[in-house]
């Protein structure tokens, strides 16, 4: 028996998946599960080897290249079908790289999550200065992109990162008169509807020029320049004080040996009486390394923590965790969004790059997805505070807040979350 077939053998059971390989010779695995979508893969030379040693990355890389074709289903229904039946919960060890390859895996990433000032602005640009037009195909309108927040899974995306804005901000307590920070502001949609909601002043900074320049440009048209205001600025360089900070989906990209640099220089910029939120991606289990395909094509730099890894970088500053919330399938829907508009825009994106490039961004977009559908990866929600006092004693005051700034949209609150 092929060692492909081999590790087909132990990594599909429930669900049908053929495989042709480059001789012409087909077979199948699993069994049909009406749950999980049929998929025919056709292997050419020198796919299988590379698939056997590093299945995450071997799939990746053959698939962008076009050595892995799929006759059936698209990547999406073959990753769910794999991961499906080796979910985080299981502990299944089959789709684990060769310990070679895990070896060179983990010193890869130990290099690369240094992440200090000097490469963080080149970590950035690698995935957040492609082309506006690629962003404006999958993201919603105010082009956020970030985990969403679904209080109704059959929500559009639009509705969602509305839903996310205002579950943020509700959680922050921004009152009339106070100065909010925004580290890694993306393209400026978190600022400018803060400003809008609750009038408060706003700086956003980023490391992105491409962000920054839409984001200026989004401030002035709407008016509001002198209200809302981006720099494209290191959050480590930053002088003053704010009332609020919030920072959602940076933190993936700052590195652990950042986190306590983080954290002592967020707690600098807090007033005594502030108060921050961290949204960021998280590994539902123990400590890990970032996958190659990812640092190599993706995220150059980074890495999602574990909870452990983050509690390390605030303990000891006299920082007080006041809040956290867990999101567990949230941005499994969001990605879901993403990925569909995405295949929808097909012709676009290659116009833009090439064929390559369009299943290069499909699997990364898949793998996430199915990385929160059945992997070990969560979101979590992390609020802050200097002192004791600044927020009141039960969350109350948090639905509260959400209640009436998803009134200001039109859309009814419902309690449904996951």
């Amino acid at each position: 028996m092929a060692l492909i077939e081999h590790f087909l053998d132990r990594a599909v059971k429930r669900g049908q998946l053929t495989l042709v390989r480059a001789d012409g010779s087909s077979r199948s695995f699993g069994a049909p599960d009406p749950q999980l979508a049929p998929v025919t893969m056709h292997l050419g030379r020198g796919a299988e080897a590379r698939i056997v040693r590093d299945p995450a990355l071997g799939t990746a890389e053959t698939y962008m290249d076009g050595s892995l074709q799929l006759e059936q289903g698209d990547i999406l229904d073959l990753l769910t079908m794999v991961t499906a039946n080796n979910r985080w919960e299981t502990s299944n060890a089959v789709l684990h790289p060769s310990r070679f390859r895990l070896l060179t895996g983990k010193v890869a990433h130990m290099i690369g999550r240094t992440n200090m000032a000097r490469q963080s602005k080149r970590n950035v640009a690698h995935h957040y200065d492609l082309s506006a037009r690629l962003y404006d195909l999958f993201l919603d309108v105010d082009r956020q992109y970030s985990c969403a927040y679904f209080t109704d899974p059959r929500n559009s995306i639009e509705q969602a990162q509305r839903d996310k804005k205002a579950h943020i901000v509700a959680k922050l307590a921004i009152e009339p008169g106070m100065r909010v920070l925004d580290i890694g502001c993306g393209w400026g949609g978190m600022a400018l509807y803060i400003h809008a909601t609750t009038g408060a002043e706003v700086l956003g900074i980023t490391l992105s020029e491409e962000q920054l320049k839409i984001a200026r440009e989004r401030a002035a048209a709407a008016g509001v320049s002198d209200k809302v205001k981006f720099e494209l600025i290191d959050y480590r360089a930053l002088k003053g004080q704010f009332d609020r900070i919030v920072s959602v989906g940076m933190f993936e990209h700052v590195g652990t040996p950042q986190y306590r640099t983080f954290f002592a220089k967020c707690r600098e910029l807090t007033t005594p009486e502030g108060v921050m939120l961290l949204h960021t991606i998280g590994r539902a289990g123990a400590p890990g390394y970032t996958d190659a395909f990812t640092l190599k094509y993706i995220f150059p730099g980074g890495y999602i923590p574990a909870l452990s890894e983050i509690a390390k970088g605030y303990e000891g500053l006299r920082y007080f965790l006041t809040d956290v919330e867990v999101l567990r399938l949230h941005y499994a829907y969001t990605l879901k969004a993403w990925y569909d508009r995405t295949v929808a825009a097909h012709d676009a994106i290659v116009d833009l790059y090439d064929e390559r490039f369009f299943r290069m961004w499909t699997y990364y977009l898949a793998g996430s997805y199915v990385s929160f559908v059945n992997g070990g990866l969560v979101n979590y929600q992390l609020q802050f505070a200097r002192s004791r006092t600044a927020l009141p004693i039960t969350r109350d005051y948090m639905l509260e807040a959400e209640v009436a700034l998803r009134a200001e949209t039109g859309a009814p609150m419902r309690l449904h979350s996951v």
